[in-house]
């Protein structure tokens, strides 16, 4: 665990500020529950708090209580631009490294003036003035809920700030069946219910609105699932034309490379995404056991991440990237043999 200039950052917010939450590119429930949920509780300590995130994010998380409030960087840049110019410090959630908001955006934040203030759970971070960085934890928003604890805060956590935090633990999780999920998560939930977050209210919202084209795009990208036996591996592809085809709209693919690290005697599981408006492939990895994804996507795909869950990108075309991806995994077969969890 990091933990830089947190008697200094509590000594600078015992005075009014402006202040500015960043979550990263394609924000997810973490990155939406704890940018929020951080947001409510600087609103009651008497700040003035704005989140500000680089584009839009999934439809199931537009309920979330504050997220009227948000402005989005790519479409809102005026009013963006006008919260970040007005704020005495930032607060960067669920992201390690400036890049992860975009390019657009990180050359705004390269030019901010004051300091910045870190709290995420991703390996090696970036140096800033405020830290706290622990990689064991499950989700940003654990680690909220722990930062306004060792504010001696826990009084002022109220429903909307439960349902923040709820969301963005049970999603980053995977409902709570992540092996970082520990006894001090469950702990943490027990307090959010009671505090009242409405768990069966909040999965629903979540999980069970999906669209009849969002079933179908699933389908299609099961149908194209490949499986290699011989490496413990099965990965997914979805195309611009298959994701066209069944009317593709932000987070529909979310927790898809979950269904193929579901089989049995699958430890590796990745899923390929054509994305021509920002001319890439994008990337998701899943594992169990001790296979590092973190390190595979770092090591040849510009991404990172967790150990099990991680990111990437490629700038070739889908076809190439696959073939990249197989290539590459004679060179790790020992160590996805090593890994394997009955």
């Amino acid at each position: 665990m990091i933990l830089k200039g947190f008697e200094s950052l509590i000594s600078f917010l015992d005075q009014s500020r402006n202040i500015v939450i960043v979550g990263h590119r394609n924000p997810d429930g973490d990155a939406m529950g704890s940018t929020l949920a951080l947001k409510h509780y600087l609103d009651k300590k008497g700040h003035n708090a704005t989140v500000v995130v680089p584009n839009e994010y999934p439809e199931f998380l537009h309920w979330l209580p504050g997220s009227d409030t948000t402005y989005r960087f790519d479409w809102q840049n005026s009013q963006s631009q006008k919260a970040i110019n007005a704020s005495d410090i930032i607060f960067l959630l669920d992201f390690n490294a400036l890049h992860r908001v975009g390019s657009d955006m990180q050359k705004t934040l390269e030019k901010y003036p004051n300091d910045f203030a870190m709290i995420d759970h991703h390996q090696q971070p970036d140096d800033v003035k405020y830290m706290y960085s622990d990689v064991t934890i499950c989700s940003t928003c654990q680690m909220v809920y722990q930062f306004i604890e060792l504010n001696n805060d826990l009084d002022l956590i109220d429903a909307d700030i439960a349902t923040c935090l709820y969301t963005g633990i049970m999603t980053d999780t995977g409902s709570f069946r992540f092996r970082s999920t520990t006894s001090t998560t469950h702990r943490i939930i027990a307090s959010l219910i009671d505090k009242g977050a409405e768990n069966d209210k909040i999965h629903n919202k979540v999980y069970d609105t999906n669209s009849y084209n969002r079933l179908l795009l699933l389908g299609q990208g099961l149908s194209n699932l490949q499986i290699l036996p011989t490496y413990k591996t099965a990965y997914i592809t979805l195309t611009s034309e298959d994701k066209k085809r069944f009317d593709f709209q932000k987070g529909d693919t979310e927790g898809v490379v979950n269904y193929a690290l579901s089989l049995k005697g699958i430890i590796f599981a990745a899923i390929f995404i054509e994305d021509n408006d920002q001319g890439v492939v994008k990337i998701s990895f899943r594992s169990k056991g001790n296979f590092s994804v973190n390190q595979f996507s770092r090591k040849h795909f510009s991404g990172g991440g967790h150990d099990n869950a991680a990111g990437g990108k490629s700038d070739v075309s889908i076809e190439e990237t696959v073939t990249k991806f197989v290539t590459l995994l004679p060179e790790y077969q020992k160590e996805l043999e090593a890994s394997y969890e009955n």
